[in-house]
């Protein structure tokens, strides 16, 4: 059974005989999960052939092929995507109708899958699909985590970190391919041989082996025969169990090269707080990588002849610098398996390696203290100290002999090995992701290194795929848009446009505000399902979710709620919209202000959503373990996306995409992508304020950004921060909020309110007050919503792989011929 043959009578048999196969039922026996294993390896089934046929047809057209490396891939439940894409939607809902089921509960059973946490990982995601359907070869590379990053829960206003069991029920899209196990080395010592022709020899001895194993996820492109891999790797040891310590009684050391091996892919993310933390970071990186170019050069010799000619067939995508071993690993296979000189092989790397920086923020720019480096990565380190060497030679050839220019961009320098540093030196492209983000790359971050290397340097603005977060997510307004102008939006956003005509139109206004209410009633019944909070769908669904970082500056926001609220307390009659605040997102376990920040909005949250004098008119919700599943339900929910981070900190976003493809006005910043969102929608139908970048860098480099005077002279501003110490949000504790009260106004080892939340806030409460009273003529506010819908077009992750594939890969579409 295909796409091109299936029918619901042979749908329905192939799930009675998974059933009766993996769990000796019948359909009337089995539970919710079992009925999704079986409907899941029906879909997978239908997949299977497609799979195969694209790589035999990427074989047989020696295709060029992009290996997209990411510590993260933020996929979510794979089967609803999977339907979608294989335009088998229709027919398994109607078969699964016949049989009294819902496909939609049945897809309720998958779990999320817990390989990435943030918008770098759901950027990944986005692209892969993105890839599939536009017919590029490619492969996605990455780490079987079996525990995610972790689930989030809520108890008594706290993060609790949870594992994220997500395997524990197995993944029924998952193939493993142990036929392509390779072994990974760490730690132990570099040996030098001198061979008869007089060339040195490396060999890494006395070292522990882990053997990484991959398994296989399939991504199906949208109405083609193109089905790519996902690839993830997971750990095992060489020699899983040792009889002879287990005969001894011996039982720990039996299995302790298993456990030491498991380790590596427990959790995304592991908290580097500690020196156990960094290193198990740094072994993660190198585990995925060494994997996937062993794999791929060893595959490429299987058909080749000349390694040499790798960059003709082969390029690998280094997603920001987690895996920036990439170059040096390439570097050692080339010199120590395939015996190249120097010159050669750095001559393939530096055509093969392309570079995507994701980040602004020059703390977030890895670095690994030198120490910990060469004792696990010792050949790879002498190889990272000759390509520093050699680079050093080279910027004293452009530049003279500028010994704090060497400093600054030396890749070994001040006790630390600089990965975003080696990525720019070693990758034929650096690219920013959205074009305030890449030029301020140039003029300030790696201002140094663009002097060098201006060539390298381009912008890709982000995109999102309109399949998930349009199609699948949002079946009311995706239904509506094709009876308005057809269904080619589903592969070119841009028609999207043809939306404008009917931006006026009364009619199409009430049925866009119809679809919003709908979609706000579903996520107020999730809302009352897993909070136990009664939200009302008429009040403004004002939401930002998003990971926790203080530059996002989630604490601007609640310290806004915390404004309003004693506006209402003083004024129970003040007339305000009623206004529903939702947040949703995951703090890293050893980010303690930002822990500190969750806290502090669900003890907002007990005193408002607890206070009936204020007659319902303000409502806070933080929504637990914020993943894509749930997602999908805000997203289309939305009236206010919340885009505020700090002006210059955020390099693009993508959760701002999400919500305008969903019809939400943005209030925010000119910040990452939202510029151009503004430039898309038009500023009328957004509400923009606060300091520009511009503003913000000079103030950082002058400092002369005081937070005290504007806690002296604001007298909304000493109220509310007044609040976080006088014990109103915690009466038990008044100095529970201390930290965060301080992080305002004193300087702690560097800038007192440094991402400037007191000094937007009087802007962002002036963009608030606009907001309520945009919302108040519905005919505006309706045209305003579908106004962002209409102009979401750019912001289709197909736009930025076509750019990727055309301007920096090189890739040609590979059609995949298939019959039934």
């Amino acid at each position: 059974m295909n796409r091109l043959n299936i029918t619901k009578e042979s749908f329905k048999e192939a799930v009675f005989e998974n059933i009766k196969t993996q769990f000796r039922k019948t359909i009337d026996q089995v539970d919710k999960q079992q009925l999704f294993q079986a409907v899941a390896y029906v879909v997978r089934d239908i997949i299977s052939d497609e799979w195969i046929a694209t790589h035999n047809t990427y074989e047989k057209n020696d295709a060029k092929t992009v290996y997209y490396l990411s510590m993260e891939f933020l996929m979510g439940r794979a089967m609803g995507n999977n339907i979608i894409n294989l335009r088998i939607n229709k027919v398994i809902r109607e078969a699964l109708d016949e049989l009294g089921l819902d496909l939609n509960v049945i897809e309720d059973q998958e779990a999320d899958a817990g390989l990435g946490n943030g918008g770098l990982g759901r950027l990944a995601a986005c692209f892969l699909d993105s890839l599939a359907t536009l017919e590029y070869p490619a492969y996605g590379c990455g780490i079987r985590y079996r525990y995610g990053i972790f689930e989030q829960r809520i108890i008594d206003g706290y993060q609790v970190e949870k594992p994220d069991e997500w395997l524990k029920k197995g993944n029924p899209f998952e193939v493993r391919r142990e036929e392509y196990g390779v072994d990974i080395k760490f730690g132990g010592s570099v040996r030098v041989i001198k061979e008869a022709d007089g060339r040195d020899h490396f060999i890494q001895e006395n070292c522990q082996n882990i053997r990484a194993i991959p398994y296989d996820l399939p991504i199906v492109g949208y109405n083609n025969f193109n089905v790519n891999t996902l690839r993830i790797w997971d750990a095992e040891a060489v020699q899983s169990f040792d009889l002879q310590s287990f005969d001894r009684g011996d039982y720990n050391k039996a299995v302790e090269e298993q456990n030491l091996a498991k380790t590596i892919v427990e959790v995304l993310y592991p908290n580097d707080n500690h020196v156990q933390g960094k290193e198990l970071r740094l072994k993660q990186q190198y585990f995925f990588i060494s994997a996937t170019i062993q794999q791929v050069t060893k595959k490429y010799m299987q058909t080749h002849d000349d390694i040499n000619q790798l960059p003709e067939k082969v390029v690998f995508h280094i997603n920001d610098t987690h895996p920036s071993l990439t170059i040096p690993e390439l570097m050692r296979i080339l010199m120590d398996e395939y015996r190249l000189e120097w010159d050669e092989a750095w001559a393939i790397v530096t055509k093969t390696c392309a570079y995507t920086n994701h980040t602004i923020m020059s703390e977030a720019l890895e670095k690994w203290p030198i120490e910990l480096f060469s004792r696990l990565l010792p050949r790879i380190y002498q190889i990272v100290e000759e390509i520093n060497r050699r680079f050093c030679l080279d910027i004293v050839a452009k530049f003279g002999q500028d010994n704090e220019r060497l400093r600054r961009m030396a890749v070994v320098a001040d006790g630390q090995v600089k990965m975003a540093w080696l990525c720019i030196v070693g990758a034929f492209s650096v690219n920013g992701v959205a074009r305030l983000h890449t030029e301020i790359l140039k003029s300030e971050e790696l201002k140094d290194f663009y002097e060098m290397y201006p060539a390298k340097f381009n912008n890709k603005t982000n995109g999102i795929t309109q399949r998930r977060f349009l199609l699948h997510a949002n079946p009311l307004l995706s239904e509506w848009v094709t009876r308005k102008i057809g269904d080619g939006w589903i592969t070119d956003l841009m028609e999207l446009k043809k939306l404008e005509q009917y931006v006026d139109d009364s009619q199409a206004q009430k049925e866009f505000m119809h679809i919003k209410y709908a979609n706000k009633v579903r996520l107020a019944e999730y809302i009352k399902k897993h909070n136990g909070i009664e939200v009302d769908p008429r009040s403004i669904f004002d939401i930002q979710v998003k990971r926790l970082h203080e530059y996002k500056r989630q604490l601007m926001n609640i310290l806004h709620v915390m404004h309003l609220y004693t506006e209402l307390r003083n004024n129970p009659d003040l007339d305000i919209m009623p206004r529903t605040f939702i947040f949703g997102g995951k703090a890293a376990p050893g980010y303690e202000r930002a822990k500190l920040v969750i806290k502090l909005i669900n003890s907002v949250a007990e005193v408002v959503n607890n206070d009936r004098t204020i007659n319902n008119k303000l409502k806070v919700v933080y929504i637990e373990n914020y993943v894509v599943s749930n997602a999908e339900i805000i997203f289309a929910a939305a009236d206010v996306s919340e885009q505020i981070s700090t002006a210059s900190k955020e390099a693009s976003g993508t959760g701002n995409m999400k919500f305008m493809l969903n019809g939400a006005v943005t209030i925010g910043t000119l910040d990452g992508a939202n510029i151009e969102i503004v430039e898309e929608a038009g500023e009328e139908n957004e509400f923009i304020f606060g300091l520009t970048s511009d503003e913000v860098i000079k103030y950082q480099h002058d400092g002369s950004y005081d937070p005290w005077v504007i806690y002296n002279t604001n007298q909304v501003v000493r109220n509310v921060v007044t609040q976080l110490i006088n014990g109103f949000y915690s009466p038990e504790n008044p100095d529970l909020f201390r930290m965060i009260y301080d992080s305002l106004l004193y300087n702690q080892g560097g800038q007192a309110d440094q991402y400037f939340i007191l000094k937007d806030f009087e802007a962002y409460i002036e963009a608030q007050k606009q907001v309520d009273m945009a919302y108040r003529n519905q005919s505006k506010w309706a045209k305003m919503v579908m106004m962002n819908t209409a102009n979401a077009g750019k912001f289709s992750s197909d736009r930025t792989i076509e750019e990727y594939a055309q301007e920096i890969w090189k890739l040609e579409k590979i059609f995949v011929p298939f019959e039934a």
